[in-house]
């Protein structure tokens, strides 16, 4: 899985970098066919965006989570891309079911 980090209106450290890192490489476990990730983070009108776009065979998963700090707006991304995973993983396991029936 390839992470791309890219930090908007602000200059981000290497703190903010690793924990967001960190945080999206834990997503492996939920989904293993996810190729890239790619985390925006943004300064908006005071508040700390955190933007998320998963790529994954056939589709791209993204999420948006606004807080007052940049730490929590990760994690609910995460949180949310993470539920976002498992629905898709859930997906294509009812469509291989539905494929694999017998016809009797």
């Amino acid at each position: 899985m390839r992470i791309t980090f890219t930090a908007r209106h602000f200059k981000s450290s290497s703190r903010l970098k690793t924990h967001a890192e960190n945080q999206v490489a834990k997503l492996k476990k939920y989904y293993d066919g996810i190729l890239d990730v790619e985390i925006i983070l943004d300064y908006v009108k005071q508040e700390q965006v955190a933007e998320m776009v998963a790529k994954v065979y056939g589709t791209r998963l993204a999420v948006v989570e606004k807080s007052e700090d940049m730490y929590k707006s990760i994690d609910l991304a995460v949180e949310k891309l993470e539920r976002q995973l498992i629905r898709y993983k859930q997906k294509l396991q009812e469509f291989d079911k539905e494929r694999i029936t017998p016809i009797v």
